[in-house]
């Protein structure tokens, strides 16, 4: 078997072996843990292949992942909660005004800017039409906002959604991630790589910072819960005679059974989004267009000679991938139930994965899929891997060791130390990841 063939072969044997891991959590722990962390890996790899398609086709390096993945979230509430029709009342037209009142700002400033002649007037009267604007627009939107949360502010204090079906918000939450990305893209690219990487991670800030804050929007850190699904609830299925029936049959109990139930019908779902999204990006990277943004990441300056628009290309594919991202934030908070925007860390949803791209293999979309599943799985099962080889070490010490107990409470670093230790190991001895690009 030659050395390509050898590598071909790998992807089966790894995805195999994954198999068996999430099953070996099915019989060892339960079906219910094995199943969440199948649905999360799932999320986790579309995580990954936003940022594949990023870095892996064009060598952008985005390093505001979380901010693409929470829009994708707010996108949830957006569209599939139902309206709070005494908020709108309350200020909901008012909010709407000012929100028209700022984009009209936005669009003048940058009208004025191409059309007033360059010097200090132009710099001046712009200026000076940024900061009225500024004025109005708070002039508008402070009463609204304190009106609008002031509306039963316990249960509500927001203006809702829009009360759609919960699976549209996947498609919104992607539309949401790429207008974002668009917004920083169009400034950004062109420039020096490291500027990107600021301004990636300062929208991503930005964004958190208003989820977090604009109660009227997304209750803020009072969180969103009773989130719409595309699934049965569990106690429906519970109180259902058909499922009763089902769970004699195959002798599990109704409460158990539902919950396996309902993690099945999820995982089925997310199956079906990953398979639609690597398939198209399969198809993509084997095309002229994927040819052409992979010599594009190879040699900017050749690709340039030849005529190709490598600012406009780098624009298309950070905006399809963000998109992809925020496909992803939304189909993680249907699975919730609820937006907790305290809950996005830089270290979860950027850091992590940059780790399951970087393991699974840069370019490769199936190593992407690889990675996130690998990863997750790690970083869920390390820490109870770890209490029991640790309690296994101690159990001949004494109840009272300092050391024991040391080393018991250091149990839930474990995590963090794997993942540098697996991206070490990795970069050692396969660079570029175990499923590269060919």
């Amino acid at each position: 078997m030659t050395k390509p063939d050898m590598k071909k072969s790998r992807a089966p044997q790894y995805f195999l072996a994954m198999a068996l891991l999430i099953s070996a959590v099915g019989l060892l722990q339960s079906w219910n843990s094995a199943l969440s962390i199948l649905n999360m890996g799932l999320i986790s790899a579309i995580m990954a292949l936003g940022v594949n398609l990023q870095w892996g086709y064009a060598g952008l390096f985005n390093v505001g992942v979380m901010g693409f993945v929470a829009l994708g979230g707010l996108a949830v509430v957006l569209t599939s909660m139902p309206p709070v029709p005494a908020a709108w009342s309350a200020g909901g037209g008012r909010i709407v005004a000012a929100l028209v009142v700022g984009v009209a700002i936005i669009a003048g400033a940058a009208v004025l800017w191409k059309k007033m002649p360059k010097g200090r007037t132009r710099g001046l009267v712009l200026t000076a039409f940024l900061v009225a604007g500024f004025f109005l627009f708070r002039f508008l939107l402070d009463p609204a906002v304190a009106a609008i949360e002031a509306v039963d502010p316990a249960v509500s204090g927001y203006l809702g959604g829009l009360g759609l079906p919960v699976m549209l918000a996947w498609p919104v939450g992607g539309i949401l991630a790429a207008g974002a990305a668009w917004l920083v893209a169009k400034t950004a690219l062109g420039l020096r790589s490291d500027y990107l990487a600021i301004a990636t991670l300062g929208i991503a800030e930005i964004i958190l910072a208003v989820m977090k804050n604009e109660d009227w929007l997304s209750r803020g850190v009072k969180n969103v819960n009773g989130l719409p699904r595309p699934v049965p609830n569990e106690i429906d299925l519970q109180n259902a005679q058909w499922f009763l029936d089902m769970m004699t049959r195959f002798g599990m109990d109704p409460t158990t059974g539902s919950s396996i139930f309902v993690k099945l019908l999820y995982a089925l779902l997310f199956l079906a989004v990953i398979i639609l999204i690597v398939t198209a990006m399969e198809l993509a990277l084997k095309s002229p267009w994927g040819r052409m943004m992979r010599a594009i990441r190879d040699n900017e300056v050749a690709a340039e000679a030849m005529g190709k628009n490598v600012t406009g290309r780098h624009l298309q594919i950070f905006v399809l991938g963000a998109a992809i991202i925020g496909v992803a934030g939304a189909m993680m908070t249907t699975l919730d139930g609820q937006l907790t925007p305290t809950t996005y860390q830089p270290l979860r949803y950027t850091f992590l994965v940059w780790v399951m791209v970087i393991v699974g293999g840069s370019g490769n979309n199936w190593g992407a899929v690889l990675g996130g599943m690998l990863i997750w799985f790690l970083w869920i099962e390390v820490e109870p891997i770890g209490a029991w080889i640790v309690n296994v070490i101690t159990s001949g010490m004494d109840d009272g060791s300092a050391f024991k107990a040391g080393l018991i409470e250091r149990v839930a670093y474990m995590r963090y130390l794997t993942m540098g230790v697996i991206l070490l190991v990795v970069l050692r001895f396969s660079p570029r990841g175990l499923l590269p690009e060919k």
